[in-house]
């Protein structure tokens, strides 16, 4: 799941705790200042890619192919920030970033690359476009906040877009997983059927049902937690504002 990357802002910032939680050591924050930069300006070349295809064909259908590469190419990098979270060098959980990145990974690749007559649907675009603004707002985050300069404006829409984004990302890719399941039905694609040496079979069809299935507990349960987060995070600012 993914608008999924707009996950609760652990990596940086860290919890006011008793005890400090050591950040990384200045050759990681080179490094992951690096990493979140190059993020950043990749899902920005998206973005331009998108608007410029849209103003030179004047419609928004088929626009997924003037983006499909930076789009597998920078999706499949965010497969660094497990890599990030299992070397220590950022305390976000393993798990939880494992399973946002790999679900959309998953999307990109056994879905939208592999089911080819889905990647004129509307619902990819719908949440191409999420992600894209989502990555966007996340690098550009975590890179401040890692040169401890974090304007308010972006820690605000960190905050804020993901109102609207995780939903409308969440559409899309179940939209894109319903389009994908009557071709995946007829060509047996990644399906495996007995008999064979392995006495081992898997029906990809209804795989991709269980996962369909599989937003219904978590959707709300991750939206809801960061609905606490941003009053959490954004509350106090706010209130302040309010006594102006």
């Amino acid at each position: 799941m993914s608008a999924p990357a707009m996950g609760p802002s652990k990596t940086i910032q860290g919890d006011a705790a008793p005890r400090k939680k050591r950040g990384p050591g200045a050759l990681a924050t080179a490094y992951l200042v690096i990493y979140n930069v190059v993020m950043t300006a990749g899902w920005l070349v998206i973005a331009v890619g998108l608007v410029r295809a849209y103003l030179a064909r004047g419609s928004y259908h088929g626009l997924y192919y003037s983006i499909e590469k930076p789009l597998k190419f920078f999706q499949t990098g965010a497969v660094l920030e497990i890599v990030h979270c299992a070397a220590g060098i950022v305390p976000s959980s393993l798990v939880l970033t494992g399973f946002q990145v790999l679900s959309r990974v998953f999307l990109t690749w056994a879905v939208t690359h592999s089911v080819r007559e889905v990647q004129s649907e509307d619902s990819v675009l719908l949440f191409v476009t999420a992600w894209t603004v989502t990555e966007i707002i996340r690098y550009s985050f975590y890179t401040f906040s890692l040169l401890n300069h974090l304007p308010y404006l972006i820690k605000w829409a960190r905050y804020t877009f993901f109102i609207v984004l995780y939903p409308m990302g969440v559409s899309g890719e179940l939209l894109t997983i319903y389009a994908a399941l009557p071709y995946v039905q007829k060509t047996g694609l990644y399906s495996i059927t007995l008999p064979n040496k392995y006495n081992f079979s898997f029906d990809y069809y209804s795989f991709l049902i269980l996962a369909m299935v599989s937003y219904i507990p978590l959707f709300p349960q991750l939206y809801f937690h960061m609905l606490r987060q941003r009053k959490k995070v954004l509350g106090h600012a706010e209130d302040f504002s309010k006594t102006d």
